[in-house]
Protein backbone atom coordinates (compact mmCIF):
# COMPACT_ATOMS: atom_id res chain seq x y z
CA UNK A 1 0.00 0.00 0.00
CA UNK A 2 1.66 3.29 -0.77
CA UNK A 3 1.04 6.56 1.15
CA UNK A 4 -1.51 7.93 -0.87
CA UNK A 5 -3.92 5.10 -0.61
CA UNK A 6 -2.93 4.40 3.35
CA UNK A 7 -3.84 8.13 3.53
CA UNK A 8 -7.07 7.69 1.29
CA UNK A 9 -7.71 4.92 3.94
CA UNK A 10 -7.37 7.02 6.74
CA UNK A 11 -9.25 9.88 5.65
CA UNK A 12 -12.23 7.18 4.46
CA UNK A 13 -12.42 6.18 7.59
CA UNK A 14 -12.07 8.99 9.52
CA UNK A 15 -14.94 10.73 8.20
CA UNK A 16 -17.43 7.45 8.33
CA UNK A 17 -16.16 7.45 11.70
CA UNK A 18 -17.11 11.17 12.59
CA UNK A 19 -20.65 10.97 10.44
CA UNK A 20 -21.50 8.23 13.73
CA UNK A 21 -20.34 10.17 16.27
CA UNK A 22 -22.16 13.77 15.51
CA UNK A 23 -25.72 12.33 16.66
CA UNK A 24 -24.35 10.73 19.84
CA UNK A 25 -25.26 12.89 23.17
CA UNK A 26 -26.52 15.47 20.77
CA UNK A 27 -28.35 18.76 22.84
CA UNK A 28 -30.84 19.81 20.63
CA UNK A 29 -32.68 23.10 21.69
CA UNK A 30 -35.44 21.29 22.61
CA UNK A 31 -33.64 19.42 24.62
CA UNK A 32 -32.26 22.72 26.33
CA UNK A 33 -35.48 24.38 26.58
CA UNK A 34 -33.93 27.48 24.25
CA UNK A 35 -35.38 26.91 20.71
CA UNK A 36 -34.47 30.48 18.93
CA UNK A 37 -37.06 31.97 17.08
CA UNK A 38 -36.87 30.89 13.55
CA UNK A 39 -34.73 27.42 14.11
CA UNK A 40 -36.21 24.10 14.42
CA UNK A 41 -36.41 22.34 18.11
CA UNK A 42 -34.15 19.42 16.65
CA UNK A 43 -31.39 22.12 15.88
CA UNK A 44 -28.25 21.79 17.77
CA UNK A 45 -27.52 23.41 20.68
CA UNK A 46 -24.43 22.01 22.00
CA UNK A 47 -22.63 19.71 19.07
CA UNK A 48 -19.18 19.48 20.79
CA UNK A 49 -17.46 19.05 17.08
CA UNK A 50 -13.99 19.48 18.60
CA UNK A 51 -14.32 16.86 21.34
CA UNK A 52 -15.55 14.42 18.51
CA UNK A 53 -13.25 15.42 16.39
CA UNK A 54 -10.34 14.55 18.28
CA UNK A 55 -12.58 10.71 19.35
CA UNK A 56 -12.87 10.71 15.81
CA UNK A 57 -9.35 11.02 15.32
CA UNK A 58 -8.24 8.33 18.24
CA UNK A 59 -11.39 5.70 16.82
CA UNK A 60 -9.92 6.16 13.17
CA UNK A 61 -6.42 5.48 13.52
CA UNK A 62 -7.34 2.07 15.29
CA UNK A 63 -9.86 0.94 13.34
CA UNK A 64 -7.01 2.34 10.36
CA UNK A 65 -4.09 -0.05 12.11
CA UNK A 66 -6.12 -2.83 11.94
CA UNK A 67 -6.94 -2.52 8.16
CA UNK A 68 -3.78 -1.81 6.79
CA UNK A 69 -2.11 -4.54 8.72
CA UNK A 70 -4.79 -6.84 7.24
CA UNK A 71 -3.61 -5.52 3.91
CA UNK A 72 0.04 -5.72 3.86
CA UNK A 73 0.05 -9.01 5.64
CA UNK A 74 -1.34 -10.59 2.19
CA UNK A 75 -3.41 -12.89 3.91
CA UNK A 76 -6.43 -10.79 2.29
CA UNK A 77 -6.47 -10.58 -1.23
CA UNK A 78 -8.82 -9.23 -3.19
CA UNK A 79 -9.19 -12.55 -4.95
CA UNK A 80 -10.29 -13.69 -1.73
CA UNK A 81 -13.23 -11.39 -1.30
CA UNK A 82 -14.61 -12.13 -5.17
CA UNK A 83 -17.66 -13.88 -4.47
CA UNK A 84 -18.16 -13.60 -8.07
CA UNK A 85 -15.70 -14.71 -9.80
CA UNK A 86 -15.05 -11.92 -12.17
CA UNK A 87 -11.20 -11.45 -11.59
CA UNK A 88 -10.21 -15.00 -12.43
CA UNK A 89 -7.24 -15.32 -14.56
CA UNK A 90 -8.12 -16.98 -17.90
Amino acid sequence: MGITSALVLFFVIWFLVFLVAIPIRLETQGDVGEVEPGTHAGAPANHKLKKKAWITTGISAVIWVIIASVILSGNLTIHDIDIFNRMSVH
